[in-house]
């Protein structure tokens, strides 16, 4: 048998800004996370789903970094793609973006499944930070985009069951610490590119897990799924049970009837097939279905408001269409987290391929049947359930090929734990600068001495690291690791004790009198966390290089920090001190232009305030539901938000 399917290197050429460099300090407070509710919701839901919504929901983003480095300044860029293609379809994977598919393209109709976004704009929507809009992303660790958004992951070619090759993708997560891969291939002949999705727990203890695949699709498409009810969950953070297509007099299967924006989780009833499909007004759209491990279905609208069209600007360019989300996961809400046995593994298969079926009527239950039909022509239930079969011999092959290098965290966990991956190995080669202290402590039991003239590097919080850096030499750099640990364990005490103690010795203070202040803000201790952060910056400040102002991007991170710590407490003159101290550079970011505004509302300068709104920004970084520029407009500005400014996703009157 001839086997037509191949994968080659491609470089797709894009407008993009990049990335820049993390966000050098610890996220010792999590990012605010839009997607929680309010607790009279939970009693009114169903048992096992309320279960889920409280099983260990993340308080942390330790060990991953914030990544808030990027801007808006877009130049061409070429990125490195793989292409894994049959005579049908033509599926363009981005390894050193999360693994993102970025386009899956339908040759006998020549006509593209996905919303393609024309351009990469890191926005601030993964857990921590830096995402952008399009494609099928893959989301691990726990609810929201994963951290692994705009990261690399590792991909290689391995045997495909018919023969063939498949496009292997696999990470650790660093935030379960759970390796997980993702197979891709095209059967022969197939309109449908299969997917097989691993997530393995080699611990010894249950751990929470998390899964959804996001598919943007445009948004002039009715959005499909079996399912009478669908529970809504809007950014006024309820969750409510509602009807299936129509909701207070509108067809919320369309995503333009919605206002606001929304995420509609479906309550698909047990023991039916597991689908969710986009499909235009022709007919003609995109389907994905899975084995029944894939539990939930879902759909993200932006909404026709004000709001919603200035988030679809903002992560794309004016006039290039808009977009909405299907999803599948693991739960039945985004809210909830699974509880994975020791162990154990848990895996399934996803297909995605075209589906042409009448999408238009009232008729629900009618539109319903049809696509199933038309679903199970294209690819029947029993074909998925035998391709999931036929994908399990073949998850531990080892890959052939390595096409693309992720990170060193897995090839440290590895070297520190012995086990055994089949099928993902985590090779030693991968290891790299952020890794190199830490192989240092599982060999010789010490942290190297740092630079003094740089940030400390990241930091591991698992409990074994944790016990290796309580035996290791008491230096200054491993307190400050220590106490950054025993803070995301729940021990704060013990953290403020390990800061304090490595404070004596310390020849750069800042990292450590920084993360006493986040510990002083979360006490209750607001005068003292000012203080602190003061101090802290005068640090970083004093060690700067003679004759220049304090290092980018530690300066930003801190001075961000430290000035809305201080205006906390009304020291406006302490806190302009240091907005003044702040290279020009970063004054000049948008981020900090809006600071800026509110450091001139806080010293009663509201027309210098009004003016730096008329002189225009753009904050990057504007984190998903932030009503910041919202809030701060009510404060100095005369009339209504100005629509460059209006970002909000809920109504007015929500509490």
């Amino acid at each position: 048998m001839e086997i037509v399917t191949t994968i080659r290197r491609e470089v797709l050429t894009l407008p993009a800004a990049p990335l820049g460099p993390d966000n050098p300090l610890p996220p010792l407070r999590p990012l605010d996370e839009a997607h929680r509710i309010d607790d009279r919701d939970r009693a009114a839901l169903p048992r096992d789903m309320a279960r889920q919504v409280g099983y260990e929901p993340l308080r942390s983003l330790l060990p991953a970094p914030v990544r808030d480095g990027y801007d808006r300044a877009r130049t061409p860029v070429d990125l490195d793609a793989l292409v894994i293609e049959n005579d049908r379809l033509k599926a363009t994977v981005l390894p050193a973006l999360g693994g993102r598919i970025a386009s899956l393209h339908h040759k006998p109709a020549d006509r593209e499944l996905l919303y393609v976004n024309p351009v990469l704009q890191p926005a601030d929507f993964a857990l921590n930070g830096a995402w952008f809009s399009g494609g099928v992303e893959w989301n691990i660790g726990a609810t929201g985009h994963t951290t692994l958004s705009c990261a690399p992951v590792h991909a290689a070619r391995v045997p495909a069951p018919d023969g063939g090759e498949m496009l292997r993708l696999w990470e650790w997560e660093r935030l379960r610490d759970l390796p997980f891969q993702v197979d891709l291939w095209l059967p022969e002949g197939s309109d449908f590119l299969h997917v097989g999705v691993r997530i393995r727990n080699p611990h010894e203890r249950p751990v929470p897990t998390y899964w959804w695949s996001n598919i943007a699709v445009p948004e002039d498409r009715r959005v499909l799924a079996p399912a009478d009810a669908a529970y809504h969950f809007g950014y006024e953070r309820r969750l409510r049970r509602i009807p299936v297509p129509e909701h207070e007099g509108a067809d919320r299967t369309h995503p333009l009837n919605s206002v606001y924006a929304a995420d509609y989780f479906y309550d698909v009833p047990d023991g039916r097939r597991r689908w969710i499909a986009a499909v235009d007004g022709d007919g003609h759209g995109l389907a994905q279905t899975s084995t029944d491990a894939l539990r939930g279905r879902k759909l993200f609208v932006w909404g026709s408001g004000p709001g919603g069209r200035r988030w679809q600007e903002w992560l794309t360019e004016p006039g290039t269409g808009g977009y909405c989300e299907i999803q599948a996961g693991l739960a039945r809400t985004q809210l909830e987290h699974v509880e994975l046995e020791p162990e154990s593994e848990v895996s399934w298969l996803e297909a995605y391929g075209p589906l042409d079926t009448p999408a238009g009527g009232s008729d629900w239950a009618g539109v319903l049947r049809t696509a199933e039909e038309r679903l199970a022509d294209a690819l029947p239930r029993a074909a998925v359930d035998a391709a999931y079969r036929a994908w399990q011999p073949y998850a531990d092959a080892d890959p052939g090929e390595r096409l693309a290098d992720g990170s060193g965290w897995g090839a440290l966990e590895v070297l520190r734990t012995g086990w055994k991956l089949p099928g993902t190995p985590f090779a030693e080669h991968t290891l790299g600068d952020d890794q190199q202290p830490w192989l240092h402590l599982l060999r010789a039991g010490s942290l190297p001495a740092a630079a003094v003239s740089r940030p400390p590097g990241p930091t591991l919080v698992a409990r074994p690291w944790r016990d290796m850096l309580e035996t290791a030499p008491a230096t200054p750099d491993t307190e400050y690791h220590l106490g950054v640990a025993q803070w995301h364990a729940g021990d704060r005490a013990q953290a403020e004790r390990s800061w304090e103690r490595g404070l004596p010795a310390a020849e750069a203070r800042w990292p450590l009198l920084r993360c006493l202040a986040v510990a002083d803000r979360e006490g209750g201790h607001p005068e003292r966390a000012a203080d602190r952060y003061a101090a802290a910056f005068d640090d970083l400040c004093g060690g700067a290089a003679e004759g220049g102002g304090p290092r980018e991007p530690v300066a930003a991170a801190l001075g961000r920090e430290a000035i809305e710590a201080l205006l906390a407490v009304r020291r406006t003159a302490d806190a302009r001190a240091v907005f003044d101290r702040l290279p020009a550079a970063t004054r000049a970011r948008g981020r900090f232009r809006l600071i800026e505004a509110g450091l001139l509302a806080a010293e009663d300068r509201r027309e210098e305030a009004r003016a730096v709104f008329a002189a225009g920004f753009e904050v990057a970084d504007l984190r998903e539901g932030s009503e910041a520029i919202g809030e701060l407009w009510a404060r100095v500005g005369d009339g209504p938000l100005p629509v460059r400014h209006d970002f909000r996703m809920r109504p007015d009157d929500a509490g």
